[in-house]
């Protein structure tokens, strides 16, 4: 059975807490009492009388707590296991390192259920239990409506997948992105693989909501003045949806790629009705590949390409791996795992440098890059906390093999379609 750090989880989780014993400290000295001397007629020495209390132990170090927000139950809980898994990870290597100046990290949990209110709520319990930064959240939801908590309550917040415009504003400088960009900045990659193609034409589905209309102006954006053919379907939100005639539709067009980044919750019905309609490549919406392929792999091998944070072919991508799969019940360390241990690391490196205030670890934030084990670009940031130089990696699902020892969920791995030149920050 794989062991895990304990971590401390409010609101609708079991609590229970990481904690980690302290390193060092000093057992108090031995101290000897002089007894007082009396006189009497004859002169006499009173005996030396040697006193040693009982021997105590340190008080333990008070730990460096560090706040987890995401979906456990709800939408995205397959991203967010990846997320949590990988911060424990972090959180375990670091304390058995001997922690942060001798402080253990503890990782304190908020399920935020993919919804907004709920998301504040766990926010603000996160706070009031004393974290120094958040980290974790994967929608649009959570992200536009943690972002302005965190900036009023002061407390630095790491989203990994919250592309919403909404969740950054100008003024932003406790908010910062991780792993997924700016849904206007998501365009760029896909105009620049068609273009390295040679495509003249290009599909694309996105959903009826905020992700998906914001994906939709981005590619509309982004094909602009290129010469390529761009045929959008607005499609709504499963579980009632049909997607054939919206397939169909972008068929008629004759796409020599198909780009459903827009439509997270429709991907497991788009990909197998594109087999059918259409044989061309298919890009997801930053999914944990094996969530494709373990369902779909008749129709994901050779088919299903997929932007990613993570550096699937660097050597410390594939050592992170290794340790992660020895670690945690998941079959694959997607790039949510891979943020997730990033941030923790990044955090730790933050304290260590200006202590464990939450404004000194956001100015610290905003004045540094971050090469992170795994990542695909050095993390920076804009002053409203946008990543300043993001450059994800697109790949094609394969039949592999997979280097040895980083894929237990299957033989398959990637093929290397490209990597972005460094995206353009998105102005609120």
């Amino acid at each position: 059975m794989r062991t895990r750090p304990r971590v401390k989880v409010l609101g609708l989780l079991a609590t229970f807490a990481l904690v980690v014993a302290a390193c060092g400290g000093q057992q108090p000295a031995e101290t000897t009492e002089q007894p007082t001397t009396t006189a009497a007629a004859a002169p006499t020495t009173a005996a030396e009388t040697t006193t040693t209390p009982p021997a105590t132990e340190p008080a333990p170090a008070e730990p460096i707590k560090i706040g987890l927000l995401t979906d456990l139950t709800k939408t995205f809980t397959p991203w967010a296991v990846n997320v949590r898994d990988g911060m424990l990870l972090a959180a375990e290597e670091i304390n058995d390192a001997g922690g942060v100046g001798g402080r253990p990290i503890e990782i304190v949990i908020q399920d935020s259920e993919n919804d907004a209110d709920a998301a504040v709520r766990g926010f603000e319990r996160l706070v009031e239990e004393g974290v120094v930064a958040v980290g974790g959240p994967i929608s649009s939801t959570v992200g536009a409506s943690a972002g302005p908590v965190a900036e009023e309550l002061q407390v630095p917040l790491f989203l990994v997948k919250s592309g919403t415009q909404a969740a950054l504003t100008r003024d932003s400088r406790y908010t910062f992105r991780t792993c997924l960009a700016a849904a206007p900045m998501v365009g760029g990659p896909i105009v620049q693989y068609a273009q390295e193609q040679g495509f003249t034409r290009v599909g694309a589905i996105v959903a009826d909501y905020a992700w998906g209309q914001a994906v939709k102006s981005a590619l509309e954006n982004a094909f602009a003045d290129t010469g390529i053919e761009l045929t959008i379907e607005v499609a709504p939100v499963p579980p009632s949806t049909d997607f054939t005639p919206f397939v169909r539709n972008i068929a008629d067009a004759d796409p020599q790629l198909l780009v459903a980044s827009g439509h997270p919750p429709g991907m497991a019905a788009i990909l197998p009705l594109s087999a059918e309609l259409l044989d061309v490549p298919v890009t997801g919406a930053f999914t944990p590949p094996d969530l494709i392929v373990g369902r779909l792999a008749d129709v994901a091998i050779g088919r299903y390409a997929d932007f990613s944070c993570a550096d699937y072919f660097s050597p410390e991508y594939q050592d992170l791996a290794r340790r992660y799969l020895a670690f945690s019940d998941n079959k694959f360390m997607s790039d949510d795992a891979v943020a997730g241990y990033g941030i923790v690391q990044m955090v730790a490196q933050a304290v260590e440098a200006v202590g464990d205030n939450p404004q000194a670890i956001a100015e610290y934030m905003r004045a540094n890059s971050f090469d992170l084990p795994g990542f695909a670009y050095t993390l920076s940031w804009t002053e409203w906390g946008e990543l300043a130089a993001a450059q994800p990696i697109f790949v094609l699902v394969s039949e592999g093999p997979a280097p040895e020892g980083v894929n237990e969920a299957g033989d398959w791995w990637f093929e290397l379609l490209t990597q972005s030149e460094p995206l353009e920050p998105y102005v609120p």
